[in-house]
């Protein structure tokens, strides 16, 4: 029997910190007592400093070799994320002849800080540190990935955070629970800030986090503010590192696998800006295929264009990446074309949540429901248009400041995109290496779990026969 992750218990609840229903644009409201943040570093040169016990250490950075021009260049990192994550055969069923999936797990990262978001954290909580910040400010959606593992990043470095979150206009005065990402920030003492979908589309992201910012400025906090997703020049680096982590992979480990090109959800636009801008000056030469969960190419390419011009690469964004709209499932492994937004950021179909249950029970890997299921259905949809082997990358749900009407299944509709494309194009995908970057989003299960209920109903009483000996405190029940 399914067991609901909803935790209503009164205790609970009462000791964990108090949510304000709503930004107050008007009048401050109090704020808890600040902190000083973490200041550790570890040297990076061999030597009795270089300690295994690096992380959560700040840590001199150096960029790639092919990367040094890009400018400004962090001088610092902290360790948070467990890197390198892993790279693995995926077992997917029916794909084309000789076709291999493999899977980049993100989704490794760490617990409280697993995804994709940790890797832009790493530079961008630096940043906040070498500012002297005693707190962080950050918005996305009510099960936002990147919030999470910002509060969580946060108090790791003994600093406060404060959390934008959007919900319905129906649920904003409402206390917001302790459903999957919410248990998790809420455990670690964020500040939980509701704005309904109406403000954040009317006011937009940067204007409330600035009122947010003000707020705290007057009562003589320091904050430092964090974009949706992360998603800014800093936060770009993350995933340029990552593609020099999956260059040293393959050097290292894999046995001649060539990879051509790179297919990526987008949901916030910093992971793919740090793919496509990594891949084009890095080894890899891989063209990046981005599949849009929320808004449209345009904008999309519009928004990279900002990211890499703010590191002075001097390349045009629709040279090194290709943003589509995805597509969605219908039906056992079955498909149509469709965008990818489905219906929306952090909303899923019923067909949707039904194919990420199917992959897990074909293969033990789980997709999250908010971002990455959008994306692999799209990646099948562009496999047909360039003959590529494909790294599909899964971003969270939709975090901008223009929110999709829904959410979606972020690796699940990636999934969907591939898998589509090489049951109507095989030979297309004939004898090619695909790597699906996974990029986490487990916990936003827990706010799925009944529209999932229904999927799962593989379980029964265990039929004990009466002849089997019984005999009292046999069984020891640890």
């Amino acid at each position: 029997m399914l067991c609901s992750a909803k935790l209503t218990s009164p205790s609970l609840r009462s000791s964990l910190p108090p949510f304000n229903h709503s930004i107050s644009l008007l009048k401050p409201k109090s704020c808890c007592s600040q902190s000083q943040p973490m200041q550790t570093q570890t040297q990076t040169h061999d030597g009795a400093n270089a300690l295994s016990f690096d992380f959560l250490t700040k840590k001199s950075y150096a960029p790639p070799s092919w990367a040094t021009h890009l400018n400004p260049t962090p001088s610092h990192v902290f360790s948070l994320a467990h890197l390198p994550t892993p790279i693995h055969k995926w077992n997917l069923p029916n794909l084309p002849q000789n076709t291999e999936v493999y899977l980049k797990r993100d989704d490794l990262s760490g617990m409280q800080l697993s995804g994709n978001k940790v890797r832009k954290l790493e530079f961008l909580m630096a940043e906040a540190v070498a500012q002297g910040a005693d707190c962080i400010i950050t918005i996305g959606g009510i099960q936002s990935n990147h919030c999470r593992a910002t509060a969580v990043a946060a108090k790791y470095l003994n600093l406060d955070s404060y959390l934008i979150l959007r919900t319905s206009k129906v649920l904003v005065d409402q206390d917001p629970g302790l459903t999957g990402n919410l248990l998790v920030e809420r455990f670690v003492g964020a500040n939980i800030q509701l704005v309904s979908k109406e403000e954040y589309a009317r006011i937009g992201s940067e204007a409330l986090t600035n009122v947010l910012k003000e707020k705290l400025l007057k009562e003589g906090r320091r904050p430092y503010v964090i974009p949706v997703g992360g998603s800014n020049s800093l936060g770009t680096w993350g995933y340029i590192e990552a593609i020099r982590e999956i260059e040293e992979q393959l050097q290292i480990s894999s046995n001649g696998v060539k990879l051509d090109d790179i297919v990526v959800a987008c949901g916030s636009g910093g992971t793919i800006a740090g793919l496509s801008l990594g891949s084009w000056l890095g080894a890899l030469k891989a063209k990046v295929h981005a599949f849009c969960v929320c808004d449209d190419p345009d904008y999309f390419y519009d928004y990279v264009q900002g990211l890499i011009d703010g590191l002075q690469a001097g390349v045009n964004s629709r040279d090194i990446v290709s943003i589509l709209n995805a597509a969605v499932m219908v039906g056992h492994f079955g498909y149509r074309s469709f965008q990818a937004k489905g219906l929306g950021y952090a909303m899923n179909t019923s067909e949707e949540l039904k194919f990420v249950k199917e992959i897990a029970t074909a293969t033990g890997v789980v997709l999250d429901p908010v971002y990455r299921g959008k994306p692999c259905l799209s990646l099948k949809s562009c496999a047909c248009e360039h003959d590529v082997a494909i790294i599909y990358e899964v971003l969270y749900l939709g975090q901008k400041s223009r929110p999709c009407p829904v959410s979606v299944l972020v690796s699940g509709k990636a999934a969907y995109g591939m898998m589509k494309n090489m049951g109507e194009n095989p030979k297309k995908w004939e004898g090619r290496k695909v790597l699906f970057i996974h990029t986490g989003g487990l916990l936003g299960l827990f706010d799925k779990v009944d529209q999932m209920a229904p999927l799962v109903g593989n379980w029964q009483r265990m039929d004990v026969n009466e002849s089997v000996p019984r005999k009292d405190g046999i069984g020891k029940m640890f």
